[in-house]
C-alpha cells in the first residue's frame, strides 16, 4: 500500500567522537581522510601521515601480500561461497585485485562475499584518481565506481552480479563494525595504516572481532610484522609466520586459524525454498534469494500486488526518528538500499524527492534534528520554510517541511514484474504448515492438503501472515486510497499524502484499525478528499471534478510499529518478513536481503543490533 505518513576504522581523541563511534556513527565532517597527493601520484592520508599504496607498484604489492598471502586462488577451489574480510577499504585497490582474480580463477558458479571496513572513506572522485594508475583493472574499476557507496556511517552494499560478488562496506569504527557483522571470513586482509600511526585499527577489540568472525581454517595476511600484531593474532589462536616482504619491505605476516573441525571444501547446495505472498515483501525475498542462486516457488492466492502493493504508486519514505539512533539508522540504510535497487530496475522510479510537511508545531524542530543527523548525505534532508514549501507544491502552504531528496515515488507493478520475472508461481492459498520429520515444512491449504514442500519457508503475506504466525500478534489497519487521471502534483506527505502516477496522481489514505474489509466506500473517498483539501486546497479543487478510482487494502502492523523479520522462534526453517505497515516499499528490499542471508548462510547486510531489534522473538 502507498506510504501513509501518519501512521570509521579508528578511534578519535575526544569523548563526543568516542560516543559516536560506539554507535558506529562517525559524522561525515569528522570522517575526511584529509587526502593529499605525492609528486609520484600516491594518495596519502593527511590524517595518519601514511600512503594508501606503494609508488613502486601498489597492485603487485596487493597481489603478493594479500592475495597470495591468503593462499588465493587455491583457497577457494570448489567453494560455493567464499568470504573475504578486510580492515581498511581505502581506495578499494585490494578488492579490485580480488575481483580480478575471482573473475579469472573463481570456482564455477561460486559466489564471493566481501566485508570491508573504512573509518574515513574516500569520495568517488578521489578513488577514481587513485585507481587510474591501473588500466588493466579498468572494467572492474568503472563498475565499482559507478556503484561507489555513500560516505555516511553504517553498512552499505555494492552489488556486482557481473562477477557473482557482493561487497558490504561498513563506514565507522573497526571494533564496532566487526561486532555488528554476522558473517564468517575465510580470509582477512589486514590493511589499516601502520600500527605506529593508526593504533586504533590494531587494538585488542579489533583482534577479538577478527577472531570471532573467522571461519575454521581462516587465513590472514598483512604487510606489518609489528610485535603487537603478531601477539594479537597468536593470542587468539592464529598460527603466525613471517614471510619475505614485497619491494622495499623486508617482511610481512601470514597467519591461519588451525582447523578444529572438518571443513567441507564444497558448501551444501542451497535448498528448495517457498515464499508465501507476492507483494513487495515477497518480491524482495524472491529477488534476493534468486540472486543467491536459490530455487524458489512463490505461493500467491490471487496475483502479484493483490494486496497492499497493488496501488498505481507507492511512496518510498523512511520513518523519521530524532531520538532512537538505531531505528533512524535502520531506516536510512533501508531507504538507501531501496533507492539503489529501484534505480537498477527500469521504469521503477516515477519521481524523486518527497516533501514531508509539518503536522504539529514541534515538527519544525524535529525536522531540523533529523536533517542534522550524520546518517544522511549532504543535501539528502533539507528543511524548507513555508514559502519554499509553497513554491514546490504550487500552493499557499501555511507550514514548512522536510524535503527528503532520497525518497521517491515508485510504480509498484513495474517492480513486481521485474523482481518476479521467471519465478515459479503456485496459485493457491496457504493456510498452515506441517513440519517434516527430515526437516523443513509442508505448506498446507485450508483443507489440509499439501501444496508443496520446502526446506525453508518465508511468510510474506501481509495481513495474511497473521493467520500463518498468530504468535506474532500482527494487527490489521484498513486503508483506502483514490486516484485520478490527467492531474499532476509533486509528491508530498503529512497526515495524508499525494503521489504522482504514470498518468495522474494518487492520494489518501484512510487509516482504520481492526477493519479487515476491502470493499470500496464512498465515504472513505470523501474523507481522503477532505484531508487533501486541508493541506493542498488548490489541488483538491482540481481533483474534486475529475473522475476517481478507489481501492482498499489491509496493512499489517506490529505493536511497536516496526517490521518483523527473521526466523520464527521454535520453528526452525520458518521465516517471517512482515508487519511493514505503510513503509513496505522503503524497508522490504533490505529486509528481503537479510532473510535471504539467514537462509543461504551468506553474510547479512543488516547490522546485528538492527537484526535483533527487528526479530520475531521480541513479539512473543
Amino acid at each position: 500500500m502507498p506510504t501513509d505518513p501518519q501512521n570509521p576504522a579508528t578511534t578519535t581523541p575526544d569523548a563526543q567522537a568516542d560516543a559516536q563511534i560506539e554507535a558506529g556513527a562517525l559524522h561525515p565532517d569528522d570522517a575526511s581522510p584529509r587526502l593529499t597527493w605525492s609528486a609520484e601520484g600516491e594518495p596519502r592520508s593527511g590524517r595518519f601521515g601514511d600512503v594508501y599504496f606503494s609508488a613502486d607498484d601498489g597492485l603487485a604489492e596487493t597481489r603478493a601480500v594479500f592475495l597470495a598471502g591468503c593462499g588465493l586462488p587455491e583457497g577457494w577451489a570448489g567453494r560455493a561461497q567464499f568470504t573475504v574480510g578486510e580492515l581498511g577499504f581505502g581506495t578499494g585497490l585490494n578488492i579490485l585485485a580480488l575481483l580480478d582474480l575471482w573473475r579469472r580463477e573463481g570456482p564455477a558458479g561460486g559466489r564471493l562475499n566481501v566485508f570491508t571496513i573504512e573509518g574515513y572513506p574516500l569520495s568517488r572522485d578521489e578513488a577514481a584518481r587513485a585507481l587510474a594508475a591501473w588500466p588493466e583493472l579498468a572494467e572492474i574499476r568503472d563498475l565499482v565506481l559507478a556503484r561507489w557507496p555513500r560516505q555516511t556511517p553504517g553498512f552499505h552494499r555494492i552489488d556486482l552480479p557481473e562477477f557473482r560478488a557482493t561487497i558490504d562496506l561498513a563506514v565507522g569504527d573497526a571494533a564496532w563494525a566487526l561486532a555488528q557483522w554476522t558473517g564468517k571470513a575465510d580470509a582477512w586482509f589486514l590493511d589499516g595504516f601502520s600500527p605506529a600511526l593508526n593504533p586504533g585499527m590494531w587494538s585488542d577489540a579489533v583482534f577479538d572481532g577478527v577472531a570471532a568472525r573467522s571461519a575454521a581454517g581462516a587465513r590472514v595476511a598483512t604487510f606489518t610484522v609489528a610485535g603487537a600484531v603478531r601477539r594479537g593474532l597468536s593470542e587468539r589462536g592464529f598460527q603466525v609466520d613471517k614471510r619475505p616482504g614485497h619491494g622495499r619491505k623486508r617482511e610481512r605476516l601470514e597467519a591461519f586459524l588451525p582447523l578444529t573441525e572438518p571443513a567441507a571444501a564444497t558448501a551444501a547446495a542451497i535448498p528448495r525454498l517457498a515464499v508465501i505472498g507476492a507483494g513487495i515483501a515477497g518480491a524482495s525475498a524472491v529477488r534476493a534469494l534468486t540472486a543467491a542462486g536459490a530455487s524458489v516457488v512463490l505461493i500467491e492466492a490471487d496475483q502479484p500486488g493483490a494486496g497492499g502493493s497493488g496501488f498505481p504508486a507507492g511512496l518510498v519514505t523512511p520513518r523519521l526518528d530524532a531520538g532512537d539512533a538505531l531505528i533512524a539508522g535502520f531506516h536510512a540504510q533501508a531507504l538507501n538500499r531501496a533507492r539503489d535497487l529501484y534505480a537498477a530496475t527500469p521504469g521503477a522510479i516515477r519521481s524523486g524527492g518527497v516533501l514531508q510537511l509539518e503536522q504539529a508545531e514541534r515538527d519544525g524542530v524535529r525536522h531540523a534534528k533529523v536533517a542534522a543527523q550524520a546518517l544522511w548525505s549532504k543535501g539528502e534532508m533539507t528543511v524548507l520554510d513555508a514559502a519554499e514549501a509553497a513554491a514546490r507544491l504550487g500552493e499557499d502552504s501555511a507550514t514548512g517541511g522536510l524535503m527528503m531528496a532520497g525518497a521517491a515515488t515508485v510504480t509498484p507493478a513495474v517492480i513486481l514484474d521485474h523482481w518476479l520475472a521467471g519465478s515459479e508461481i503456485l496459485k493457491a492459498e496457504a493456510a498452515g504448515f506441517e513440519a517434516r520429520p527430515e526437516g523443513g515444512w509442508r505448506i498446507l491449504d485450508a483443507d489440509g492438503a499439501v501444496l508443496c514442500e520446502a526446506d525453508a519457508v518465508v511468510a510474506t503475506a501481509g495481513w495474511g501472515t497473521a493467520a500463518l504466525a498468530p504468535e506474532l500478534g500482527l494487527r490489521p489497519v484498513r486503508g483506502q486510497a483514490d486516484w485520478v487521471e490527467g492531474v499532476t502534483a509533486a509528491a508530498a506527505a503529512w497526515g495524508g499524502y499525494v503521489a504522482p502516477t504514470a498518468t495522474g496522481l494518487l492520494f489518501g489514505a484512510t487509516h482504520d484499525r481492526e477493519d479487515t474489509a476491502t470493499d470500496v466506500r464512498a465515504e472513505d473517498s470523501e474523507r481522503n478528499l477532505a484531508a487533501l483539501a486541508t493541506r493542498l486546497p488548490r489541488l483538491a479543487e482540481t481533483v474534486s471534478t475529475a473522475p476517481r478510482q478507489s481501492r482498499a487494502a489491509i496493512r499489517a502492523t506490529t505493536r511497536d510499529r516496526l517490521p518483523v523479520c527473521g526466523e520464527a522462534p521454535g520453528r526452525p526453517g520458518l521465516f517471517v518478513l512482515g508487519g511493514l505497515g505503510s513503509r513496505g516499499f522503503c524497508v522490504a528490499p533490505l529486509l528481503g536481503e537479510h532473510v535471504a542471508a539467514l537462509i543461504t548462510g551468506a553474510p547479512s547486510p543488516l547490522p546485528a543490533a538492527m537484526a535483533a531489534r527487528l526479530g520475531p522473538a521480541r513479539l512473543i
